[in-house]
């Protein structure tokens, strides 16, 4: 599929020159990003893209074998084995690979790194100078200044926050050029113009109560707001506001804000953030679902005794009063009908049963009225269901099931069988029958029946009054049978959250906008399905962008989209604030770009740039000027575990000059020398491994392979932690309780040092000032030890002391010293064997010849050796046999 004018000329200034290419959302960052693929899918190139989820790859590699592209991308996982992943570099081509499996590989020099092409990195906007991906980047420059770099990212507010964020980001990925395309960039909009989507604004208004519902939701989140800026003057007052508190990521916002002083906050600052939290929700449940939906919602938050309790004051309000009558009025009507109704009940049970009223959502009505619409002019046109398929696009997955069950059942019929469940049920009413329900409340829905009620074995066989088919349900890849309406048996849909089959003329896919299964779910069906018409249940920024450019790219085919919206609501204002942003946010890297200043050796090309730049001394190390040569610095080296590569302090050693070798560790996270190892915990991890009891036997391997063990725990210096409760605090020791196992292990190995360090930046530093003055660890030393289960208990079995003693010897190590413990009782019986007997026993005349010199000689005299075979000598005091120091665990 060819690339659009203003596609075109993206594509083309990333092309040319490396750098970051920043879009609107929905104008095709995915598609660029396909070409670039598409352009390079050659044995001839090595290129690599990085920071893509495997239903991103599904779908790239999906887009590409459609439009013929050989060879295909390859995707490298964790079940490919090291010589595997080898032979795959060298055969060329496109790879998609994990960043923790492509570092390794690069540290490990199995990519021929000289032969890569380039590396494109997508989802540009989190990269940060400590992940893995800028670890991966920093990797190729100091090796390849030749190939290309080229980063995509279509989220322009991520660039906007914190300080010198875009140029940050440019650093780390060694670009030097910014390429921006906003929505109102000429060459968009001009594409745009020309091929102009028929669009039909459904302007509705919210219902009386609704209405009111919605202004008493508002004035309680301002008054919390205030309060919240009263309780903590340090909150930005610009960012927390009733606009911004209407936008999706207002929860994050305010708790990045408050995450760094969050243990210094009080209970009612944290109560009212919960709050906050709590009216947002309700506040989406107002234009988004059912009355019933809502009133429930509302009502099982003032019923319940520990929100009532526990709030932070909005519950006694006028508006929290006004919110709970208008909740109730939308059920069943106004006070002075529901005071004529109770005037008519007989009884006193009567009264509490109210009839309800339950009012229709005005969007339920408007899709009738255009689903409608949309079937006479399809009759008009003589086009058949296949011709005028219709694509209902929804919030999410509940919506698009109320959707499927209205279109199904009518309005009247749903809001019965839920009002009996969620409301008549708990008031301890006996449920109504749906026939009775049906005769009492009346289908309100405009041209749309209720369903037959003929029982059917198969639901692709059921009939309704007017052209309704019944719902099968979710589409289920491994279903080899889906609901085709007439008219469409070859239409296959491989979306998982898409609703098919609910109408046969017009021919109905329900797909939820967010929190899909499958990220690209919603572009596969509207691929797939090509739809004629398009209903915008709920307003979505990003999919009116794709609509557009879904109409750029078929400029044939006609297009008509719906755009259902509550004027005046909070709804509107959600849409118009996302656009908003964005706007400022462009505006202001625009502004970013015309004032930066970036030096020319940014790109790492020229071998010389800042971010290349390495911290090879550490600030404690100082040189002699008694030395009169100039000493080559030492290489300096640590050893890492496979399983660390998910963090980010393997890059932040390596930025510090020392050289990373990873290797699979069964003892310890880091080996910084020969005799000091890093056994590495989080907070949540200490606690764990605590608990249950695999901190000590990692202690256990440490203490008997390594002089210096070490425990480090790493802790959010911004967050508060605590090893015990509040009211925990005693004198005796509790096996339940963390700091007494924390004490515990202290105690049992007195080796251990424990070191606590604020952030892995921290940690770094600690390493390089650990290793001044040592020597460097071994890869292939470090790999033979081994912490088995059965060797714990092995060792437990001899003594440690005579164990420790053995094993500084030369000529022992890990891989004979259980022989000599098995077949010799002590050290003194060792001390008298023939070295022929060693060579038997330690299987090495290398080994044997080192041991018996250092048993035998004295002043430089080798003594005589006896050839007597061992003899056991129970009192020994250095006997490896006897009573460990096996400690409880």
């Amino acid at each position: 599929m060819s690339l659009l004018d203003y596609e075109n000329q993206m594509f083309l200034d990333a092309f040319h020159e490396d750098g970051l290419l920043v879009t609107a959302k929905g104008l095709g960052i995915d598609r660029i990003l396909k070409n670039f693929i598409k352009v390079h899918c050659d044995p001839a190139n090595l290129v690599l893209v990085l920071n893509v989820s495997s239903t991103e790859v599904d779908y790239l590699t999906e887009q590409l074998e459609i439009e013929g592209v050989k060879p295909l991308p390859k995707v490298i996982t964790n079940e490919y084995n090291a010589s595997d992943r080898q032979s795959i570099y060298l055969q060329g081509g496109v790879l998609f690979i994990t960043s923790r499996i492509l570092v390794v590989d690069l540290l490990t020099d199995r990519v021929p790194i000289d032969h890569v092409t380039g590396i494109l990195v997508y989802k540009a906007h989190k990269i940060i100078d400590s992940c893995q991906e800028a670890f991966i980047l920093r990797l190729y420059r100091q090796k390849n200044n030749t190939g290309f770099i080229k980063a995509f990212s279509d989220s322009p507010e991520s660039f906007t926050s914190g300080f010198c964020q875009v140029e940050r980001v440019m650093k780390s990925l060694f670009v030097r050029k910014l390429f921006l395309w906003p929505r109102f960039h000429a060459n968009v909009v001009s594409c745009m113009e020309q091929h102009q989507i028929d669009v039909v604004e459904v302007q509705l208004h919210l219902t009386p109560a609704m209405m009111a519902c919605q202004s008493a939701i508002l004035d309680l989140i301002n008054a919390c707001l205030k309060e919240l800026k009263r309780c903590t003057p340090a909150i930005d007052s610009d960012e927390v506001t009733v606009e911004n508190a209407l936008t999706r990521n207002f929860d994050q916002v305010l708790r990045l804000q408050l995450d760094p002083i969050w243990h210094q906050l009080g209970p009612k600052t944290k109560q009212l953030v919960s709050d906050l939290k709590t009216l947002r929700l309700v506040l989406r449940h107002l234009t988004q679902y059912d009355c019933v939906t809502f009133y429930s919602l509302v009502k099982s938050i003032r019923s319940s005794e520990k929100t009532f309790g526990q709030n932070s004051g909005w519950l006694f309000l006028d508006a929290a009063d006004s919110l709970f009558v208008h909740a109730k009025e939308r059920i069943y009507g106004p006070e002075d009908t529901m005071k004529k109704a109770k005037v008519a009940e007989e009884t006193t049970r009567q009264q509490e049963n109210r009839v309800p009223i339950l009012e229709q959502c005005p969007k339920w009505e408007a899709l009738s009225e255009i689903l409608a619409e949309i079937e006479e002019e399809n009759v008009k046109q003589g086009l058949s269901s296949s011709q005028g398929r219709t694509l209902i696009a929804a919030e999410d997955d509940r919506t698009c099931t109320q959707i499927k069950d209205y279109l199904c059942e009518g309005g009247s019929t749903i809001l019965a069988r839920m009002y009996n469940k969620y409301v008549a049920l708990k008031l301890g009413l006996q449920e109504v029958s749906e026939k009775k329900e049906l005769d009492k409340y009346p289908n309100k829905s405009k041209g749309r029946g209720k369903m037959t009620k003929k029982p059917v074995e198969k639901p692709e066989q059921s009939s309704c009054e007017y052209t309704l088919t019944q719902m099968v349900g979710k589409i289920d890849d491994n279903t080899s049978s889906r609901a085709n309406p007439e008219g469409n048996e070859g239409l296959q849909l491989s979306s998982q959250d898409a609703y098919y089959g609910i109408l046969s003329s017009p021919a109905v896919v329900v797909h939820p906008l967010h929190g899909c299964s499958d990220h690209q779910g919603l572009m596969r069906t509207l691929q797939e399905v090509q739809p004629r018409y398009v209903i915008l249940y709920d307003a979505d920024m990003q999919f009116v962008r794709q609509l557009e450019l879904f109409k750029c790219t078929r400029p044939g085919l006609p297009l008509r989209v719906y755009f259902v919206m509550y004027t005046g609501s909070t709804e509107e204002q959600r849409y118009l604030t996302t656009l908003r942003k964005e706007k400022e946010a462009f505006e202001y890297l625009i502004r970013t770009k015309a004032t930066m200043v970036i030096p020319e050796e940014r790109d790492g090309k020229a071998g010389d740039a800042p971010n290349l730049a390495r911290d090879s001394t550490p600030a404690s190390e100082t040189v002699s000027s008694r030395k009169g040569a100039v000493e080559k610095p030492q290489e300096q080296r640590v050893i890492v575990d496979m399983r660390e590569f998910r963090s980010e302090l393997p890059s932040l050693i390596h930025r510090r000059g020392i050289e990373i070798e990873p290797v699979t560790l069964e003892v310890g996270d880091y080996i910084i020398t020969p005799e000091m190892c890093i056994e590495r915990k989080s907070v949540s991890d200490l606690i764990g491994s605590l608990n249950n009891g695999r901190l000590y036997n990692q202690c256990v391997s440490m203490c008997r392979y390594y002089r210096r063990p070490i425990l480090l725990i790493e802790f959010d210096p911004t967050k508060s932690f605590s090893l015990q409760g509040k009211y925990d605090v005693s004198r005796e020791v509790s096996i339940q309780d963390v700091t007494s196992r924390l004490t515990l292990i202290t105690i049992h190995f007195p080796k251990l040092r424990i070191l606590w360090c604020p952030s892995p930046y921290a940690t770094a530093e600690l390493i390089q000032e650990l290793k001044i003055g040592r020597d460097q660890p071994d890869g292939a030393t470090a790999m033979t030890v081994t912490a088995a289960e059965e060797e714990l208990e092995w060792s437990d079995r001899y003594n440690h002391g005579p164990q420790d003693m053995l094993l500084k010897m030369p000529g022992i190590n890990s891989r004979n010293y259980r022989q000599v413990m098995n077949k010799v009782e002590s050290i003194a019986e060792l001390s008298s064997l023939s070295q022929e007997y060693l060579t038997e026993l330690l299987g090495n005349s290398g080994n044997a010849e080192s041991l018996w010199k250092f048993l035998h000689q004295q002043g430089g005299v080798i003594e005589e050796s006896t050839n007597q075979k061992p003899s056991y000598k129970k009192n020994s005091k250095s006997n490896f046999h006897g009573k460990g120091n096996k400690s409880s665990r």
